[in-house]
C-alpha cells in the first residue's frame, strides 16, 4: 500500500518518509514486506491517508485501534494514550473498545440532537416537540449521516441490473424501464412544475424547460420511486418522526436520494471521485449530473468500511438562507437565521458559474477548505424568475491533498486562513467588523459618545 501511494502521489521515499515520522530506510523495508507495520505508523498512515487506508484490508484489530484513537482523542490537545496501548487493549479486550467507539458515536449523535435543541430555544424558534416537518426531515437525514445504506445498496443493484448496455443509465434507458416495466409513457411537455404524473393514464409528463441533467434526475426519481416504492415506504414507516406530512416529505426525500444513487452509483462513483481528487466539474461530465447534483452525493459517501472523503454540503439561497446542509466533518453550520457573512457561499450567490476557494478557521482552531459556486436554475420561461443560489462542498484541511480545490492555498500560514463563525449568535470572537448581533451568551457595552463597527462593545 505503502508503494502504491508514493505513485499516486508521486512522492520520493525521503519525503513519504518525512510525512510519516520514520527513515526511508525503515520505510524501504516495510514497502518490500520486511517489516510489519507497528501501531503508531499505521496510526499516521490512517490519519494522512484516510481513504488508502480504507482499502488498505486491515485486521480488525488495527481498525478497532484507529477508531479508538478517534473515540478517546481531542482535536487539538496531546494524544493522551498511545499508540501501542491503544493496539493492546484493541487485540486484548476487543468487545471493551468497541463499547468505547460505540459510545462515543452515541455521545457525538446525543449532542447534536442536544445543540438542535438548545439553538432552537436560544433563537426563540419552534421547540423539539413542535418541530416543522421538513425540518423533521432535514434532521432525520442529518443524524443518518446522509447515508441509507439500504437503499444506496439497492439502488446500485439496480443500475448494475438497467445498465447492462447502458452502464451510465442514459435517459433513453430510463424511459425504457418505465415502459416496460411500469407500463408508463414519458412525455415531455410545457408544465408548470417540474412533473406529473398521471397515475390512471400512465402518463408521467416532465417540463422540457430543464436542463438536460435535471431531465434524467427527473427520470431517475420516477424510476426509484415506482421500483423501489416499498423499501422507500418501509424506511419512512421505521422512521422517527412525528406526523403523516413529516413521513411523506421523507419519502420525497429518500426517493431524490435513490435517483442520485442511480445516476451516481456508490462504488463507481466513490473510485471516480478518488481518481479525480473530487473536481466536481469533471465527475458531472463522467456522470451527466448536474453540480448540485454531483456535490450532493459526494455528501453521502458514508458506507461503513468504504467511506469517502469526509465532507460538508450546504445549499444557500438569495436571502442566506440555508435549505440543504449535511455534514460528516466537525464544522456544524447554524440551523435557525443565517450562517457567517465571512463565508464565501454569500459570495458565491452573487457571482454564478464561478468556482470560489476559500480556506477558513473555525473558532475552535479547526481549519476547512471550502468551495462555493453561484448557480442559476433556468425556469425555461421569460414570465418566470429563474432561482438563484450557491452550494458550498469542503473538507477538513488535513484532507487537502485529496481535495483539487485545496491546491493553490497556503494551508499553514498563521494568517491564510479566514476567521469565520458558525453564526453571529452564537460566535465567541470578539473582533468581527461583519457581526450582526451580538452573542446570545456575552453581555454588551453601550457607550452613548464612542461608536465602532458596531454600535456596542464586547468583553475582550
Amino acid at each position: 500500500m505503502l508503494r502504491k501511494i508514493r505513485a499516486e502521489r508521486d512522492l520520493q521515499q525521503a519525503e513519504l518518509a518525512q510525512r510519516l515520522a520514520i527513515s526511508p530506510s525503515y520505510l524501504s523495508q516495510l514497502e518490500h514486506d520486511d517489516r510489519p507495520l507497528t501501531p503508531r505508523v499505521a496510526e499516521r498512515v490512517a490519519q494522512l491517508f484516510p481513504l488508502d487506508w480504507q482499502d488498505f484490508g486491515t485486521d480488525e484489530a488495527e481498525q478497532l485501534s484507529i477508531d479508538l484513537r478517534e473515540a478517546v482523542g481531542e482535536p487539538g490537545e496531546a494524544d493522551a494514550y498511545s499508540s501501542e496501548f491503544l493496539a493492546r487493549l484493541a487485540q486484548q479486550q476487543p468487545a471493551f473498545a468497541r463499547r468505547v467507539v460505540e459510545l462515543n458515536e452515541l455521545y457525538r449523535r446525543t449532542s447534536q440532537r442536544l445543540e438542535m435543541v438548545d439553538e432552537a430555544i436560544s433563537v426563540d424558534a419552534p421547540s423539539r416537540s413542535a418541530r416543522l416537518p421538513w425540518e423533521e426531515v432535514r434532521d432525520w437525514f442529518h443524524l443518518s449521516n446522509n447515508y441509507v445504506d439500504r437503499l444506496d445498496r439497492s439502488a446500485e443493484d439496480l443500475t448494475e441490473a438497467l445498465g447492462k448496455e447502458d452502464a451510465l443509465l442514459s435517459g433513453e434507458a430510463l424511459r425504457r424501464h418505465l415502459a416496460d416495466k411500469h407500463a408508463t409513457e414519458v412525455v415531455l411537455d410545457q408544465l408548470g412544475e417540474l412533473r406529473d404524473f398521471d397515475e390512471k393514464r400512465r402518463i408521467l409528463r416532465i417540463d422540457g424547460g430543464q436542463p438536460a441533467a435535471s431531465i434524467r434526475f427527473q427520470l431517475a426519481y420516477h424510476v426509484a420511486a415506482m421500483t423501489l416504492g416499498e423499501t422507500i415506504t418501509d424506511i419512512a414507516n421505521n422512521a422517527e418522526l412525528r406526523s403523516s406530512t413529516a413521513r411523506e416529505l421523507l419519502k420525497v426525500g429518500l426517493a431524490n436520494y435513490a435517483a442520485g444513487a442511480l445516476l451516481m452509483p456508490y462504488t463507481r462513483f466513490r473510485a471516480s471521485a478518488r481518481a479525480l481528487r473530487h473536481d466536481i466539474d469533471r465527475l458531472s461530465q463522467t456522470y451527466r449530473t448536474s453540480f448540485e447534483q454531483t456535490c450532493h452525493r459526494l455528501s453521502t459517501l458514508q458506507r461503513e468500511g468504504a467511506r469517502g472523503l469526509p465532507m460538508f454540503f450546504y445549499r444557500v439561497d438569495m436571502a442566506g438562507n440555508i435549505t440543504k446542509r449535511h455534514s460528516a466533518t466537525r464544522l456544524q453550520f447554524a440551523r435557525f437565521g443565517g450562517a457567517c457573512p465571512l463565508w464565501v457561499v454569500h459570495e458565491a450567490v452573487a457571482i454564478p458559474d464561478r468556482v470560489l476557494v476559500q480556506l477558513a478557521e473555525t473558532p475552535d482552531g479547526m481549519r476547512y477548505v471550502s468551495m462555493a459556486k453561484g448557480l442559476v436554475k433556468p425556469s425555461g420561461r421569460f414570465d418566470r424568475n429563474p432561482r438563484r443560489y450557491a452550494v458550498a462542498l469542503g473538507c477538513e484541511a488535513q484532507h487537502a491533498r485529496e481535495f483539487i480545490y485545496a491546491d493553490h492555498l497556503d494551508l499553514t500560514a498563521p494568517d491564510s486562513a479566514t476567521r469565520i463563525g458558525i453564526s453571529c449568535r452564537i460566535c465567541p470572537r470578539t473582533d468581527c467588523d461583519q457581526r450582526a448581533y451580538p452573542p446570545s451568551d456575552q453581555n454588551i457595552d453601550v457607550n452613548l459618545f464612542r461608536r465602532g463597527v458596531v454600535p456596542y462593545q464586547l468583553p475582550s
